[in-house]
């Protein structure tokens, strides 16, 4: 009773289990896919009791949001942040702006550990409407991020481009984004070489 009396205060639990969570789901349903993966399998990757799992997360769809949310922040943080850094309205500071959020968002798309990012790009039709709606709000905040680029660099170009900078967004968007479905690391195409092509591909093209 007096050990119970003077124990130290219970303190919140930790986030760390919660993160855990996030990145092993993640991990299978990227394997996996997100309707072949359920809470069990989860909890026994983990070695939790599916009531374990629970007391983190209500349910898997909860899980895959946060999954989502957190590839979205990744995305916001590796490329947004950075790229918004780069100052100045020379010509070449507006196109270094647009060339560096290529390679940003590339190399976000390649990278191994982040694999909420595939898991974003590949379920995002699982999530109920309202959870749905909350990612693609940041999806297109992300999307009118790069129209914004696209028509700044067109204007310092003088770019008599037909492509209007909302198509070329969605294009550049979309080709990064696809590159997880065909990549493969150990094949000839190395992440540099694909980056400068894909840089090559867009300037001679839609700011060209």
């Amino acid at each position: 009773m007096l050990r119970d009396a003077i124990a130290e205060p219970r303190q919140e639990p930790r986030q760390e289990p919660r993160q855990e969570i996030l990145r092993t789901a993640a991990r299978l349903f990227q394997q996996r896919g997100y309707d072949a993966t359920s809470m069990n399998d989860v909890a026994a990757a983990l070695k939790l009791s599916k009531g374990g799992l629970y007391h983190h997360f209500e349910s898997k769809d909860e899980i895959l949001f946060h999954i989502m949310s957190h590839a979205m922040q990744i995305t916001e943080d590796r490329v947004i942040n950075v790229v918004r850094r780069i100052d100045g309205a020379r010509v070449d500071a507006v196109e270094e702006r647009l060339r560096t959020l290529i390679r940003l968002h590339i190399q976000v798309v390649l990278s191994p550990e982040d694999r909420e990012i595939t898991v974003m790009l590949h379920e995002n039709h699982p999530l109920p409407p309202a959870l749905r709606r909350k990612i693609n709000a940041r999806k297109k905040d992300y999307v009118h991020f790069v129209e914004n680029l696209i028509a700044e660099v067109q204007r310092k170009r003088g770019s008599k481009s037909p492509v209007t900078p909302r198509a070329a967004a969605f294009a550049l968007v979309g080709m990064i984004n696809w590159i997880y479905q065909w990549y493969k690391p150990d094949g000839s195409l190395t992440g540099e070489a694909l980056v400068q092509q894909y840089t090559d591909i867009f300037f001679r093209g839609a700011v060209g």
